[in-house]
Order: C-alpha cells, then sequence, then structure tokens
C-alpha cells in the first residue's frame, strides 16, 4: 500500500523521489525523467517563477503559453473563493444553468463580435481544455454535415505543423509527427496540407508571393483528390504556436477563405494561444480578418486559473442545429464540468483585470519592445535564423547555416540544447517540437525592465550553447 506522504511503505522519500515514483508526466521522457527528476517550482508572482531551491527564473513561457494576467493575483482567488461559496458546481446538461455562465457567454461573443469582427458568433459550448474544444469541433462538423443531409462530408484539413491539442480526435488534427508515434494515429479523416512558413520551407527562389500560391495550390489539390463533398472543415490557428510561432505569409488567409467559400468547407479557427491578448490583439481571428464558423478558446480565457475551454458556434452552424431539433433531439454532447459555475467566475474576474490594466495594448507594446531586443541581442548570432512574432507570441529559430538556410538535424535537437542553457542563466523559454524554435510568451503584464532581463539571460544561455551549436552544425 502505498504511503500518500512519504511515497513508499517504510521510507523517507524527498519530494523528488516521490514525483518519480508516483506521477506519470505529460510530454516527458520517462528515462530521463528517472535519471534528473523533476523541476519543482514553490512560488510565482507576475512574470516570475521561484523554484524549490529558491532560485527566480523570468518565466518567457507563460506556463504554457496561458498565464496572460501573470502568477499570483489575488482578485482571482477571491472570486474563486466566492464563487466557491456561492456556488461551487453546477452543470449545463438538460436545460439547467448558472449565472456566471450565462453572463461569461455574453461577455465572450460580445468580445467577439466586437473585438475580432466575428459579427455571426452565436453560442459558447464549454469544456475544460483546449484538446477537448477541438474534439467537440471535430464533432461538430460531424453533426453539422449529417444534420445538413451530408453525412460523408466530414473530413477535416489540418496543416502539418499545426498544433490543437492531444485527445484522440485534436492528436489527429494536430499535424506533428511527434504526436503519432506510437499512438496509432492520425485518424484516416484528418489529412494535411502543407505548412505555410516561408522562412523555412520555401523553394530556392521563390518569394513569399510564389510560396503562397504553392500553399494554395497544395490545398486546391487536396480537395480535388478527396472530394469536395467529403470535406466538413478546415482547421488553422492564425499564427502557428507550438510549429514555431509560424507567421502566415501575406494573403495567405483570405486566399484559404476564398477556397474554403467556394468548395462549402467550414472553418475552424483555432485561438487556444491566440485568444485573449497575446498577439497584442484580442483575437488573432481579428488580427488577420478571418471569418469563422467555429472557434476554439482556452488558455486565456481564465489566464489557467482554472481549466476550462470554449467552442464558439456561428449563426450558420447554430441554425442547421437548431432547425433540426424537433427531428434529432437532444445534442448528445457534453462534460460534467462545461460552463462550471466557478471557472465562470474566474474568467470574468480575468476579462475584467485585462480590460482594466490595459493587458492587450501593453502586449502589443512590450511585444514589440522585446522582439527588437531579441533581434537586436542575438540577431546576429551566426545560428539564429530568424527572429519573428507578434504580441507577446515570438519565436526564435536556429539554423545550422545561416546562407543557405540548412537546418539543423533534428535528431541533434539544437534549440533544446539553447533552452536548457537559457533556463539555468534564469529565464524560462520553450523548445518547441516541430522545427528547430524557441518561443516566448511571457505573461501580458510583463516590463520591459523583465523584457531586457530576460534577453540579457537568453543571450548568456545562447553564448554557452553556442560551441556546441557549431559543433553540430558541422563548422
Amino acid at each position: 500500500m502505498l504511503d500518500l506522504e512519504n511515497g513508499l511503505p517504510g521510507t523517507n522519500y524527498s519530494l523528488e523521489e516521490m514525483d518519480r515514483n508516483t506521477i506519470f508526466h505529460p510530454l516527458t521522457s520517462i528515462s530521463a525523467h528517472m535519471k534528473a527528476g523533476p523541476a519543482i517550482m514553490r512560488s510565482a508572482k507576475g512574470a516570475r517563477v521561484v523554484g524549490a531551491d529558491g532560485t527566480e527564473y523570468v518565466d518567457c513561457s507563460g506556463g504554457l503559453w496561458c498565464v496572460n494576467i501573470g502568477f499570483g493575483r489575488e482578485e482571482i482567488a477571491e472570486a474563486a473563493a466566492k464563487a466557491m461559496t456561492d456556488l461551487n458546481y453546477w452543470h449545463l446538461f438538460g436545460s439547467s444553468s448558472n449565472e456566471a455562465t450565462i453572463r461569461l457567454s455574453s461577455r465572450i461573443l460580445t468580445l467577439l463580435r466586437e473585438e475580432a469582427g466575428f459579427t455571426n458568433a452565436a453560442r459558447v459550448f464549454y469544456g475544460t481544455s483546449g484538446s477537448d474544444a477541438n474534439d467537440t469541433n471535430y464533432k461538430l462538423v460531424r453533426y453539422y454535415s449529417t444534420l445538413r443531409g451530408k453525412p460523408e462530408k466530414k473530413k477535416i484539413i489540418s496543416r502539418t505543423g499545426g498544433y490543437h491539442g492531444l485527445t484522440a480526435a485534436a492528436s489527429s488534427l494536430t499535424g506533428i509527427a511527434a504526436y503519432h508515434k506510437a499512438w496509432n494515429l492520425p485518424a484516416a479523416d484528418v489529412v494535411y496540407t502543407e505548412c505555410p512558413h516561408f522562412y523555412r520551407f520555401a523553394r530556392d527562389g521563390e518569394d513569399e508571393a510564389a510560396f503562397c500560391d504553392r500553399m494554395i495550390a497544395d490545398l486546391e489539390a487536396i480537395i480535388a483528390r478527396e472530394g469536395a463533398d467529403t470535406i466538413g472543415g478546415f482547421i488553422a490557428e492564425p499564427i502557428m504556436g507550438t510549429g514555431g510561432v509560424l507567421i502566415p505569409p501575406k494573403g495567405y488567409f483570405a486566399r484559404v477563405q476564398e477556397v474554403l467559400d467556394r468548395h462549402d468547407i467550414l472553418l475552424i479557427v483555432d485561438e487556444v494561444i491566440t485568444g485573449f491578448g497575446r498577439t497584442g490583439n484580442w483575437f488573432g481571428t481579428g488580427l488577420y480578418g478571418l471569418k469563422p464558423d467555429l472557434i476554439t478558446l482556452a488558455k486565456g480565457l481564465t489566464s489557467a486559473y482554472f481549466p476550462m475551454s470554449a467552442s464558439v458556434v456561428s449563426e450558420r452552424m447554430w441554425d442547421v442545429f437548431s432547425e433540426a431539433s424537433d427531428e434529432y433531439g437532444p445534442v448528445m454532447h457534453g462534460f460534467t464540468y462545461s460552463g462550471h459555475p466557478v471557472g465562470a467566475a474566474v474568467a470574468m474576474a480575468n476579462l475584467d483585470i485585462m480590460e482594466n490594466e490595459g493587458l492587450v495594448q501593453n502586449a502589443a507594446e512590450s511585444g514589440a519592445y522585446l522582439l527588437a531586443a531579441l533581434k537586436a541581442k542575438v540577431g546576429d548570432h551566426p545560428h539564429v535564423g530568424d527572429v519573428r512574432g507578434e504580441g507577446l507570441m515570438i519565436g526564435v529559430e536556429f539554423i545550422a547555416d545561416k546562407a543557405t538556410r540548412r537546418p539543423f538535424d533534428p535528431a541533434a535537437a539544437a534549440h533544446r540544447l539553447v533552452a536548457a542553457k537559457a533556463n539555468a542563466q534564469g529565464v524560462m523559454v520553450r523548445a518547441l517540437p516541430f522545427i528547430e524554435v524557441v518561443s516566448f510568451s511571457p505573461a501580458l503584464t510583463i516590463s520591459k525592465e523583465e523584457c531586457d532581463l530576460a534577453v540579457e539571460r537568453f543571450a548568456a544561455g545562447l553564448e554557452d550553447a553556442s560551441p556546441e551549436l557549431a559543433r553540430l552544425a558541422g563548422h
């Protein structure tokens, strides 16, 4: 029998040893973890995190792109405590509801209509993570097609390098091979178009316009091959986050939208990372003038103070659902924690902070400052190929040969080396899983002084890594 306090019977284990013996860590190498053990965090405030050993870090990862209002906000704790006392739980099944979720839904729809131009946003469906929200969207595409009498129109086109979560359906929507290996994924009804990242995937002599032409031609070819009558949706992040902070080429989304409209294909916009200020705009949908049928929200909705997500449905889809209701009966989909009243109260307090403190504008200003500082400090490094971003969503891409844009051997994990060295200098950044990119996504509250400190520490880490980078590059 396991001793919950000490880890194992008859032992006095440390926290590190207890962790090894009890926790199955996500996205973690078991063998590496058993050797090195966990990195345990003790406390956090604003954009700073303190480890169990007392080391303070500038957190330029924002947790997992998610702590938009910063750590340790007492206003959130107070809102959650009041909500737990008033109504610690209720559900939305069978027409049940609660005031906090009703008010949050109205606020989300208003924000999307006014700040993102999603004027036909109709209803909000709730979950607990971006993964389950995209799982919901995967099902809603099928539901919509079936109710229209087109049950074969169920395939979804995703993009190589796109990240949409890790439930069974969301893993299939994710276009990164590492998430499919050994899981018998992706599902057969998800197909992938090419990754629209000009810097990495442009051919020799191909300018951005020609590259965009090729991306659209590939999308058209997939639709022709599969048949438009079998394709229900296309899913895309406004800026591809986990894929490497990949900015779309100029004119890309307008042309994608024309193709989708012509073939009666729904557009699912995954705003899990880009939503709620991360890009210096309220939503990526507004930044790029997208016309979604479904929007996925999570992370910044509560700034990770409570697990909550949302799928926002357009009038186009809602009208079909509503008209078929008498024939098909209840919508047989939902979760125990859909529209949790405590989560809704936390989300409302989170949005109050964002609005009252002007955090979207701060993300735009601090993001521009951080981007410029990174370009100035490390942009000329022989193995930094590109520094890019929007707002506080920034990527630094590493390259083996700058002149030819020759990438590192993926097995070398050059960017992971840089991230580890930066972490040792006291700045947390994320090494991403698709190409050799390190991301910066700090709290939207970060100051210019903290940006300066983060850049200095990152540059020191990069300097420490430089001899090994040169060796890995074959120099």
